[in-house]
């Protein structure tokens, strides 16, 4: 169980003084070497930027070919101070992956290491803007989605899993957490079966899939519609990207307080973890590699969906 790193991810989450700093200590007081810390400002103010690797035992750091996951915490912000007062329901992407890498830091320097890396990244933010959306109001960003795919996406993640609060919709109605289709490179492919084991398993549930549509998987900033940007990772990287989504059974405004229930966040713990130790030694795949090859060579590239228009993407994809 991952209750412990859960409560004091959000007891240091749940303030106006939250940084990145002082999540680079919670991680080194549970094992971690090496915590990224840097602060951008973006056109509504700055945030700071966090990552931390998990080193494997055959993974890539250790000069291992085991392959690494990445695990994003994805958000507007911690809080909408001073407008509204606490930790926002928004806040539940980061709350997720800060106690997640914690719990596997934790297990790491207790000699449960995984075989692969596991990278984890978000950012830190308690004072972010907000913004109308339908049905219920979003929680802003003081950067643009470019600077966190910037900061957060690395080339060294062979998959990644996208956590974002995805309360405010009328499309997925159901407590806990939910999983995506995995998106790859402009297409959005078959759900995993082996994430659906793992949603059973960590949740007691049968798994519920979140819907994503074509205009979730394309940039942010080219003027449609987004239910959120849970799966924008899969713009800046060629590796399968999955959603995991907190969910509500009623539509909740990304910025309201008193919103996150730490039962849904601490499942959505233990469904990364499981995943991680699957996925390093090779025992979990998020897409098929045939039926992704049969699809690319019957109708060829899907990635000019991972640019903001036509002309960039014929710019940059290779003839």
């Amino acid at each position: 169980m991952s209750w412990k790193h859960v409560l004091e991810s959000f007891d240091l989450l749940d303030s106006p003084a939250a940084n990145g700093e002082a999540v680079r200590n919670l991680w080194q007081n549970h094992g971690a070497d090496d915590v990224f810390v840097e602060t951008v400002a973006g056109h509504a103010g700055a945030t700071d930027f966090v990552r931390v690797l998990i080193p494997g035992t055959r993974g890539k750091s250790a000069g291992g070919a085991a392959p690494t996951l990445g695990i994003i915490g994805r958000l507007g912000g911690l809080g909408a101070r001073p407008e509204k007062i606490g930790f926002v329901s928004d806040g539940d992407g980061a709350l997720t992956v800060v106690a997640a890498a914690a719990k596997l830091l934790e297990m790491a320097s207790r000699g449960d290491r995984l075989e692969g890396d596991v990278i984890v990244s978000t950012h830190i933010d308690p004072d972010a803007p907000t913004q109308p959306h339908d049905p219920v109001p979003f929680m802003g960003s003081s950067i643009d989605m470019s600077i966190n795919n910037k900061y957060e996406v690395t080339p060294d993640m062979d998959a990644i899993i996208s956590v974002d609060t995805t309360k405010g919709n009328r499309i997925c109605n159901h407590r806990g957490f939910a999983i995506t289709p995995t998106i790859k490179e402009g297409w959005i492919l078959r759900v995993a079966e082996p994430l659906l084991d793992i949603a059973e398993q960590t949740s007691g549930m049968a798994p519920v899939v979140l819907p994503i549509t074509m205009q979730d998987i394309t940039p942010y900033g080219n003027d449609v519609y987004h239910m959120n940007s849970i799966v924008q990772p899969c713009t800046a990287t060629t590796a399968p990207v999955v959603g995991l989504a907190i969910t509500t059974i009623s539509a909740v405004p990304g910025s309201a307080t008193g919103a996150t229930d730490l039962g849904s966040v601490e499942s959505a713990v233990r469904f990364v973890i499981e995943t991680a130790k699957d996925f390093g030694r090779d025992k979990l795949a998020f897409f098929d590699d045939e039926d992704y090859a049969q699809l690319t060579a019957r109708y060829g590239t899907m990635s000019k969906l991972q640019h903001l228009d036509q002309t960039l993407a014929a710019a940059t994809t290779p003839a």
